[in-house]
This record gives structure tokens, C-alpha cells and sequence, in this order.
């Protein structure tokens, strides 16, 4: 199994954290084990895409919430990393108080 558990969207409040404040935030490793997705589909070409992260962030963002990792934006290079037999990702994480 790559993930802890595949979702179909937020079940965590709305945070508002502006793209510049994802920045701010530094990356660690994250387990793809423990990551809860909010899509459960995914673009091919996102997926398979050299330069997928031109235009935005190097890494995936990550909310903790009540005890869980949720991955908001990164499941094609979660997915990719998985594909190369990698188990853990680089990822901002928010934690986000109940």
C-alpha cells in the first residue's frame, strides 16, 4: 500500500495559507504510508511531466490535522517517488490546531 488511506477532499477546515506562506514553511520528510490524499484522481500528464514544478512549489504541502497528514498538493510526485521505489517525500507540513 503507498498511502495511509486515499480521500476524495478536505476534511479539514479551510486554512488560507497564501502560497507565500506555504514558502515559509520548511520542508521535511514525510512517510508516504502516513499520508491521507484529498484527490483521488490524477492528471497523466502531471505524473509524467519532467518539469511538472516549474510554475509552482518544489514540495508537496502536507496539513496535519487531529493526528493525520493530509496531502493537499503533490500526489503526482508523491505517486512518482512511489514509482521509484522511495518511501518518503519532501513536503511542507501546516499543522493545524483542532
Amino acid at each position: 500500500m503507498i498511502f495511509k488511506r486515499v480521500g476524495e477532499s478536505r476534511p479539514y477546515p479551510e486554512h488560507g495559507t497564501t502560497s507565500r506562506a506555504w514558502s515559509q514553511v520548511p520542508p521535511r520528510q514525510v512517510r508516504l504510508d502516513q499520508l491521507v490524499t484529498t484527490k483521488d484522481t490524477l492528471k497523466l500528464t502531471s505524473l509524467l511531466d519532467e518539469d511538472s514544478t516549474f510554475y509552482g512549489d518544489l514540495f508537496a504541502h502536507v496539513v496535519q490535522w487531529q493526528g493525520d497528514y493530509y496531502l493537499e498538493d503533490g500526489l503526482h510526485r508523491a505517486l512518482r517517488a512511489a514509482l521509484q521505489q522511495r518511501h518518503v517525500i519532501h513536503a511542507r507540513v501546516l499543522v493545524l490546531e483542532d
